[in-house]
């Protein structure tokens, strides 16, 4: 049996992703320069794929660029990083409404990453918390086989926002297990209000002004 080939990233998505570790892990601070020539030069490629990577993330509202003052990682407060939760909410209680019928006859594809935020939780590893997490919502929405409503929700760039969400502003769970654990519950014995309580589990999950 052949085996799969890897999927390759392209480019441009490599340097977006170099670029978004550089901001979450602060070696960028909020209001610091990204240079696309220093980048390019310290990656070893054109400036091209460097402006594609950075425009994507100029859409994600995580840097900002103005003419002669150049790219710049922007000052986001707690009200910024709210603003994507009640979209994020209402993305996330329809994918639930449309999964429903295949969750409840089939909720064991949610099932492995509760049991990794289970150990994430006892390691109280936070990188960990936000993957699993991230993967579970992901694995929620795919399950709505609608792939517009797929797209729409990567594009949120859920993952960027809940690590700097943490990073930054400091909000934490108390228990990411347990609270997953409930939306499976609910999808199991066929909850029928299930939509609202992910819309709600979402919104629990915002920065608190």
């Amino acid at each position: 049996m052949p085996m799969a080939t890897p999927v390759v990233q392209s480019l441009p998505r490599q340097i977006r992703e170099y670029i978004l570790e550089g901001i979450v892990s602060g070696r960028w601070k909020p209001g610091e320069r990204i240079v696309e020539r220093g980048i390019a030069a310290e990656l070893d490629v054109s400036q091209t794929p460097v402006r594609e990577a950075l425009r994507e993330l100029e859409v994600l509202r995580l840097i900002e660029s103005a003419p002669n003052k150049g790219v710049r990682v922007r000052n986001l407060s707690a009200a910024d990083l709210e603003e994507i939760y009640p979209v994020r909410a209402g993305l996330e209680q329809l994918a639930a409404t449309l999964a429903a019928p295949r969750l409840y006859e089939a909720v064991t594809v949610l099932e492995p990453e509760v049991a990794a935020l289970y150990e994430a939780d006892r390691l109280g590893d936070g990188a960990a918390q936000v993957r699993h997490t991230v993967a579970f919502h992901r694995e929620l929405v795919r399950a709505s086989g609608n792939s517009v409503l797929l797209h729409t929700w990567e594009s949120l760039g859920i993952e960027v926002w809940t690590t700097l969400a943490i990073r930054w502003l400091g909000t934490r769970q108390q228990s990411y297990a347990e609270e997953h654990e409930a939306v499976v519950a609910a999808f199991r014995r066929r909850d029928p209000e299930v939509a609202e309580l992910v819309r709600a589990h979402v919104l629990g999950c915002a920065p608190q002004l």
